[in-house]
């Protein structure tokens, strides 16, 4: 396995929203070039790198997402403060007052401040009320339109959050923005880096989508072009671990395992696939978690009713503070996760998955 600390570390560090993956997608070109048999791509950005069995014919999709949330920029006013859109869900309150990097047409990030009112200027009831996103600008730190364009920035461009990648007090914690997903992306990568000097008897694609935050688009895609037997969408799971959120719902924990998620709004995990890799989890004895998210979905919901129809499960780690600035990530989850696809792949051949389909 790679570093897992650099790893995702440099892919966090890249820019990329949905329709905006070109730099993650480079990264990624990169790492999985040494480590696959050849390169799959698909024509809206998805790449995945192939690892052929040594005998058998069917196939088995890996797929994480390039792409992270952001906004892209609406409307400049004649004072160069930029107005925009989200790019993937948001909530209001997590968003005033953070960092954020504008990436102009010809790849220069600009620093920029989603702008706030300091507490002494607002009423009571103001304090208490939720800005609108509508109300929301950036920052730049110009003084007029024609600077701000002089910059490059126009509409459409691509803004990102602006959050280091650290680790923490404990160096099993890692922060950064954008673990949703380019922990699926690194996971795609070690995977291929595990079984590069083994011989396997399924085909593996292993690799990641794009656009996943506005609606699973390049699953589906990507999907109908590979056409696997068997797929295991990676994706990052809700923690349940801090202040306000224990109990609350479910259970996940940072530190416990990789967490399979049983349902989510946009696929019921497959049954066969499901026992099949809980068992695959008993036998290596690699913690798990079981989870469902009802409010939220994964490439799994594009994946699954592809063709003629796909058995999948999605399959993550529990995330601290998803779909903001900042998250937080347990390096002993990802390292599990890593083990857990690896021992999965190397459990199935052709029988198995005739076995897991039913």
């Amino acid at each position: 396995m790679k570093d897992t600390k650099q790893l995702l570390h440099t892919l966090t560090d890249i820019n990329g929203i949905a329709g905006h993956e070109m730099a993650v997608k480079s990264a990624m070109k990169d790492y999985l070039q040494s480590v696959s048999d050849q390169l799959i791509e698909d024509n809206l950005g998805g790449i995945f790198g192939l690892k052929e069995a040594s005998k058998g014919s069917r196939s088995l999709m890996i797929s994480g997402h390039l792409d992270e949330i952001g906004f892209m920029v609406t409307k400049i006013d004649d004072n160069g403060f930029l107005y925009f859109t989200p790019i993937g869900g948001w909530w209001n309150q997590v968003m005033l007052s953070q960092k954020v990097t504008v990436t102009t047409d010809e790849g220069k990030e600009i620093r920029g401040i989603i702008g706030s009112k300091p507490p002494h200027v607002l009423t009571p009831e103001q304090r208490k009320t939720p800005m609108q996103m509508k109300s929301m600008f950036i920052d730049i730190g110009v003084s007029s339109k024609e600077e701000a364009e002089d910059l490059g920035i126009e509409l459409g461009n691509m803004v990102t959050p602006y959050s280091e990648f650290e680790v923490m007090g404990n160096d099993n914690y890692m922060t950064a923005k954008a673990f949703d997903n380019r922990y699926g992306c690194a996971l795609a990568i070690d995977v291929l880096d595990n079984l590069k000097d083994e011989d396997i008897d399924i085909n593996l694609y292993s690799g990641a989508n794009v656009q996943e935050e506005v609606g699973l688009r390049g699953a589906k895609v990507a999907a109908n072009k590979i056409n696997p037997d068997l797929a295991i969408a990676v994706d990052v799971a809700v923690a349940y671990d801090t202040p306000g959120m224990t109990g609350e719902m479910n259970d996940a924990k940072l530190g416990e395992g990789p967490v399979v998620i049983t349902m989510d709004a946009s696929n019921v995990a497959h049954v066969g696939l499901l026992k099949h890799i809980k068992n695959v989890a008993k036998q290596h004895d690699i913690p798990i978690q079981l989870d469902t998210t009802a409010g939220g979905g994964t490439d799994a919901g594009s994946i699954h009713v592809a063709n003629e129809g796909i058995p999948t499960v999605s399959l993550g780690v529990a995330l601290r503070y998803m779909h903001s600035n900042v998250s937080v990530l347990h390096t002993e989850d990802y390292r599990n996760s890593v083990k857990l696809v690896t021992e999965i792949v190397k459990s199935l051949n052709d029988d198995t998955v005739d076995q897991i389909k039913w």
